[in-house]
Formats: structure tokens, C-alpha cells, sequence
């Protein structure tokens, strides 16, 4: 689609709080949405949702923080898991081009 694709604007008018743990798969979801439904480019995509997203965690408790068993992940949500793998490269590459060394 093309850049003026209205959801660009997505972050002007939506403000999308994650509190905790639990709600924090819509961020691969919306990425999924963004990127195979709208089809948008990834930097587009994630452009709306890292400034259409904030996380707020209260809890440090290790027994109150969800952990989903990557075979489960793999199998039900295939999909997200490799949005997911790609967030996280996205960020370690960024952090070393950061902060090299």
C-alpha cells in the first residue's frame, strides 16, 4: 500500500496501553494484521505499532509474569513467533549499532 496509507497515522489519534504481561501478544498481532492484512513494509508497520504501543509491567515477581512454552508458541502461533524473532533482531541489531562492543 502506499505511504499515505491512513493507518501511518495510527499513533496520532490511538494510544494502546499493555499493562502487565498478559495483553502483550498484541504487539506481534497487530504486526501481523499490519503487515499481512494491510500489507504495509515491516519499518512502516513497526513505525505504528512501537509508537501505538506502551507496556507498563508492576510486577516482578517471577511466579506473576507469563511464560507460554516455545513448542505451544510454535504450534498455535507460528506466525507471531517469527514476527517475534524478527522484533528481537530488529532490536539486538539496533542495540549494536548503538552501542558497539
Amino acid at each position: 500500500k502506499s505511504p499515505s496509507h491512513g493507518l501511518l497515522d495510527l499513533p496520532n489519534k490511538v494510544a494502546i496501553q499493555l499493562n502487565e504481561t498478559h495483553p502483550a501478544i498484541a504487539i506481534p498481532e497487530l504486526m501481523r494484521l499490519l503487515l499481512d492484512d494491510e500489507n504495509l513494509c515491516w519499518q512502516d508497520a513497526w513505525h505504528i505499532v512501537h509508537n501505538t504501543c506502551a507496556y507498563t509491567n508492576h510486577t516482578v515477581m517471577p511466579e506473576a509474569l507469563e511464560i507460554w512454552p516455545l513448542p505451544l508458541v510454535e504450534q498455535i502461533l507460528p506466525r507471531h513467533l517469527r514476527i517475534i524473532y524478527e522484533i528481537n533482531h530488529q532490536f539486538l541489531s539496533e542495540v549494536r549499532r548503538r552501542w558497539p562492543g
